[in-house]
């Protein structure tokens, strides 16, 4: 029998995101968040990461949190991991949603001609070009331009430091991408997914999996690439933004809660 034809037993499904939800900017974390996730996995909860992050790089902070949740969505939903105990990660790639990143590469590049871009493939390879030096880069190597297009990409992540974040939303705007979709981040890069691809559309499919009724999810983020997962939690269950979200993040939760630096996640979990 399947997890979505077993009686529904009552858990909640709590899909957090990583930065600047669980942990600080300087990727430290508060001792009152780590005890808070830990007492909500032990009550027999789902507890999972939903994150832009790469598994190679979420993968540590999984573990850190002692978690062991059937699956983990990665790469803004691009990629949903799976446990797996039979392969030496313990998780196997399930789900994997790829597009072609060649038109929205040369669309983007007249307007952000000094940017940094990032492509990572179908197996978390990443192929990024000179300037990328503050990124995440575990498993990856620099490349050419020119070279990025040669593999089909689960995520493009485009990177312009010298634009603020105003002048950014606007060169944004006057892109027009099509075809993909597209979230900013809290500074000036861009991160960029399969079409009708995002956070809320992997944990849905997650959801269904668990068999865990949507009035009974709690998803916690403060970035941009948080606003469909927000808005899809927000419907039945919790959708919630950290206190420093943006304004257009928490337009879309229906509660929001202390910023990380004030361990809002963990204030968050004990009222649950």
């Amino acid at each position: 029998m399947s997890a979505a034809d077993q009686a529904d037993d009552g858990r909640l499904l709590i899909a957090l995101d990583v930065d600047g939800t669980l942990i600080h900017e300087d990727e430290t974390i508060g001792a009152a968040v780590r005890d808070a996730v830990a007492r909500v996995r032990d009550a027999g909860n789902e507890v999972m990461l939903a994150t832009g992050r790469s598994w190679e790089t979420a993968r540590g902070i999984h573990s850190t949190f002692g978690l062991t949740s059937e699956y983990v969505v990665c790469a803004n939903g691009a990629l949903t991991m799976q446990r797996d105990d039979t392969v030496d990660e313990g998780y196997r790639r399930e789900f994997v949603e790829v597009f072609d990143p060649t038109e929205v590469l040369e669309t983007i590049r007249p307007y952000l001609p000094s940017g940094s871009f990032m492509v990572e493939d179908a197996t978390g390879f990443r192929r990024y070009t000179e300037g990328m030096t503050d990124w995440e880069l575990v498993n990856a190597v620099q490349v050419s331009f020119e070279e990025l297009s040669a593999h089909p990409a689960t995520r493009v992540v485009v990177v312009s430091p010298q634009h603020d974040e105003d002048e950014f939303l606007d060169i944004v705007e006057r892109m027009g991408l099509h075809k993909v979709s597209y979230s900013i981040g809290w500074t000036a890069w861009l991160d960029i997914a399969p079409d009708g691809v995002n956070k809320a559309t992997a944990l849905e499919r997650v959801r269904q999996q668990l068999g865990i009724p949507l009035a009974r999810v709690v998803a916690v983020g403060d970035g941009r690439n948080d606003i469909d997962m927000l808005t899809w939690a927000a419907q039945e269950g919790l959708g919630v933004a950290m206190g420093q979200a943006p304004d257009d993040v928490k337009a879309v939760a229906n509660r929001v809660t202390e910023p990380v630096v004030e361990d809002g996640l963990a204030r968050l979990l004990d009222s649950l």
